[in-house]
């Protein structure tokens, strides 16, 4: 047999490490490169180097027998360093795959050889070697069985989102068995399976699990990252959320957690950073693109700077066909070997650049569109990034769902009592259709959400004014100022019971928006229990008890769990609720009600000025529907009644008369915001009757008796 050390000349695809049962085939592509290494690591961390010396198509490969899965490795890229063209190369720095499976340890922020990140001169090449402070690479093979996994293939219209945390959801959950918290087996344990079962969302989307590294910044403060939007491993779940190991196992962990979501009906969506890496800016820490290609990977300005459209140092440079195959390999990879349903992309303005300005024709976005594997699966669009022009909600082409903070900002407005008028209030509640109806979106485009993991929660919305950054060490000037929140009189908790009632109520209140209105729902996972960062906006770094979820419940926050479960039970057996076509307004037949349409107080339709009024701080939103033809997502029959959603954000009580024929003979009330518990009266309201609206409160009512077929 051959001497393992001696490799042989392998194969240009596919890239990344291959293994086989005799050895691993090992390929990485660099345009720029003179000379590549890979560096194998035993046990102690010592290090063996082989010379990469074929090369194909720009990518250099060769075949090592002998090794195989578990073996960690890396690369050593040998090239100019020439930084004003763009040119990084630096063999003294140990570089990952980028098409790593699993990457194993943790990058040590050793001053001695990652120096340009505490303000040395980035012109000159640090020969220092990297190798025993930085991530190393693992060899993984494929195999995992999946039983009978299929997706569950959730309707876009019938999808409820919960954006969660591997590690905040399970770390203090005391049903989960404490060496599985954090972890991708903690977030698959039966305890909080059934607890989004019974919450009744549909989907979990999931904060970056990409491997990710700390920022420097962050390491001379002593904290960590805990959102994880700094990723440096595309194809590799990140190492520290698995509790069975870090040499491959994280890999089998984590579609074991995909299967048992699946098994219980749950999609996983997985929140995807492909606008930046964790290498920063050109004083970062070089890590792998910079040192493999840097000139290819990254959009660069003047040769030497980059281009940062994300706020975080640098642009992955999706114009190079090289990168763009990365991305569009990483993606089908989380499809076809992890199972994922979709994806959630971090700053997508960015990836849709093309020369400088946003592009929905760019290559990105028609590559996705084309896609046989990726065009099927659920694509969900941070629609912004933070350079010229990157404000693009409304903008994505159809496929596309998109965060719709629009949504967010006239919900916060109206529970707070801005008075700014109700009219961007209606567009949102009824599916945003001045956004999405005239491309041939449908009102599934809008996700729709108040709070999210970038924020306030929603407890800290209607406790706080003001943010309360301190813990993360930048003197409170990270984070937005802009938050729309409303402390109800007094700043932070309080023992006042009347604000601690009517912040409940508030809570509820924009629970029972969110949930009721046209367009996909995201719920930020905690919400549901009244989760606190204690006034903290910006938890990005805080992995610790103020981002994590605390599950020891008081009564109250029962009653807010069971309000969210009844939420959620209502939408998903009331049909009407999940429209799948923009509603107009208009009659449904001659002399009938029409599919949309707004009241006052008084019963009339809303007019114009009523729409534009800052005093209009009332108003009732009619939603036809057609008996009980619907079926649900497993067909189960479904109602589709009429339901009426009567919104009051005065400081007063208001008398609301009820709408009669055609809209409906009679009402029954099912929700009142002003009850601690949800709560549906056992009586009928006739048509005319007056119902008392409790200041700043919601009030949902069901149609009774058919009328032609329609309630």
């Amino acid at each position: 047999m051959s001497d393992h050390r001696t490799p042989w000349p392998g194969h240009w695809y596919p890239l990344g490490a291959s293994p086989d049962e005799d050895g691993t085939n090992l390929a990485v592509w660099s345009e720029g490169a003179e000379a590549v290494e890979v560096c194998l690591f035993d046990e102690d961390g010592q290090e063996t180097r082989f010379p990469l010396d074929e090369r194909t198509h720009h990518i250099w490969h060769g075949y090592l027998p002998g090794m195989g899965p578990g073996q960690r490795y890396g690369f050593r890229v040998h090239g100019p360093w020439e930084p004003d063209r763009g040119h990084r190369f630096n063999p003294a720095k140990l570089l990952l795959d980028p098409y790593a499976r699993a990457i194993d340890g943790a990058l040590h922020y050793e001053p001695a050889v990652f120096g340009h990140h505490l303000g040395l001169d980035d012109s000159v090449r640090d020969d220092r070697d990297s190798a025993p402070f930085v991530p190393k690479s693992v060899v993984v093979a494929d195999g995992f069985d999946w039983g009978a996994d299929a997706p569950p293939g959730t309707a876009w219209g019938d999808t409820i989102i919960y954006e969660a945390h591997v590690r905040g959801l399970t770390m203090r959950h005391p049903g989960v068995p404490e060496q599985l918290r954090g972890t991708y087996a903690g977030l698959a344990h039966p305890a909080v399976v059934d607890h989004l079962v019974r919450l009744g969302v549909t989907a979990v989307e999931l904060q970056p699990v990409h491997h990710f590294v700390d920022e420097p910044h962050l390491a001379r403060e002593g904290l960590r990252d805990y959102w994880g939007y700094n990723s440096i491993g595309y194809f590799a779940p990140h190492a520290a959320y698995a509790a069975s190991g870090s040499r491959g196992q994280q890999v089998s962990e984590f579609k074991a957690m995909v299967r048992a979501l699946h098994s219980a009906g749950l999609e996983v969506i997985l929140d995807v950073v492909y606008n930046h890496t964790a290498e920063g800016n050109e004083s970062g820490p070089t890590l792998a693109f910079r040192g493999i290609d840097n000139a290819a990977y990254y959009r660069l300005r003047d040769g030497r700077r980059y281009a940062d459209y994300t706020g975080c140092g640098n642009t992955l440079n999706l114009r190079q066909p090289h990168v763009l195959k990365l991305v569009m390999d990483s993606l089908r990879y989380w499809v076809l070997e992890m199972h994922v349903d979709g994806f959630r992309f971090d700053l997508a303005a960015a990836l849709a650049r093309s020369m400088h300005d946003v592009d929905m024709l760019g290559p990105f976005l028609t590559t996705i569109h084309q896609d046989p594997v990726l065009s099927p699966v659920k694509l969900i669009a941070e629609p912004w990034d933070v350079g010229e022009g990157g404000y693009q909600v409304g903008e994505f082409p159809p496929l596309w769902s998109e965060w719709n903070d629009k949504y967010r900002d006239a919900v916060r407005d109206f529970w707070r009592g801005s008075g700014f008028g109700v009219r961007e209030l209606g567009y949102r509640l009824s599916g945003s259709s001045d956004l999405y109806g005239d491309d041939g979106r449908r009102p599934y485009s809008s996700i729709n959400f108040v709070t999210a993991h970038d924020g306030f929660t929603l407890r800290d919305l209607v406790t706080y004014d003001r943010k309360h950054n301190d813990a993360n060490g930048e003197a409170n000037r990270d984070g937005t100022d802009a938050n729309r929140s409303w402390n109800h009189g007094v700043e932070g908790e309080t023992h006042d019971d009347d604000v601690r009632q009517l912040r409940r109520r508030s809570m509820r209140n924009l629970l029972g928006t969110l949930l009721l209105s046209t367009g996909v729902p995201m719920l930020l996972a905690g919400d549901e229990i009244a989760r606190t960062q204690h006034g903290n906006n910006n938890a990005y770094c805080q992995d610790n008890d103020i981002a994590w979820l605390d599950w020891d419940l008081a009564p109250w926050q029962e009653d807010l769990l069971a309000w969210t479960r009844r939420l959620c039970q209502l939408r998903n057996s009331h049909a009407v609720l999940r429209h799948r076509h923009h509603l107009q307004g208009r009659d449904l037949y001659p002399g009938g009600p029409k599919d949309l349409a707004w009241f006052r107080p008084d019963a009339r339709e809303l007019t114009e000025a009523d729409w534009w009024s800052p005093a209009t701080t009332s108003f009732g939103m009619y939603l036809a529907g057609e008996g009980l033809r619907a079926r649900g997502r497993r067909g189960e029959p479904v109602s589709d009644v009429s339901l009426l959603v009567l919104l009051h954000g005065g400081t007063e009580a208001q008398p609301f008369v009820l709408p009669g024929m055609p809209w409906a003979p009679g009402w029954r009330r099912i929700l009142d915001t002003s009850d601690d518990r949800p709560i549906e009266l056992p009586w009928v309201d006739r048509a005319g009757d007056v119902v008392t609206l409790t200041p700043r409160s919601l009030v949902l009512c069901r149609a009774e008796l058919p009328t032609r077929g329609l309630l």
